[in-house]
């Protein structure tokens, strides 16, 4: 196999630092697995973020996500996990990551957590009409 997961979480320069600006990325395929019962979990995971000086690589995340296939974590553990890892790989000025898990025994579950880097101030939401 040419590619296999991997924990480490590649960057690069953000095009334009000096704007407030939102990259939105969608993993519709996050599996992990339950630590009771060894069975998988799906989720569909948004990642919204402004980046500071560095944005995440996609292919680094697709093989950052992959890596949890084998690994078992209840839902909460589990998504503010991949925030830290994401935070410290990119010190964004914000980021929000939300797990919308598929059903299990009758119940959905999404866990949403956030960062926010101290200095950062959000901007005024545009009302347009």
């Amino acid at each position: 196999m040419a590619t296999s997961p991997s924990q480490a979480l590649e960057t690069f320069p953000n095009p334009q630092p000096e704007r407030d600006y939102t990259i939105r990325i969608r993993v519709p395929e996050f599996t992990c697995l339950c630590p009771k019962t060894g069975q998988p979990d799906f989720a569909e995971l948004t990642l919204e973020y402004v980046p500071e000086a560095t944005c995440v690589e996609l292919k680094s995340l697709k093989l950052y996500v992959w890596s949890y296939r084998d690994e078992g974590g209840f839902h909460e553990a589990v998504t503010n996990r991949i925030l830290t890892d994401l935070v410290q790989a990119t010190e964004p000025r914000f980021m929000r990551l939300t797990a919308e898990f598929n059903v299990r025994g009758g119940i959905y579950t999404t866990v949403v957590a956030e960062h926010r880097a101290p200095h950062w101030q959000a901007p005024a939401a545009v009302a347009l009409p």
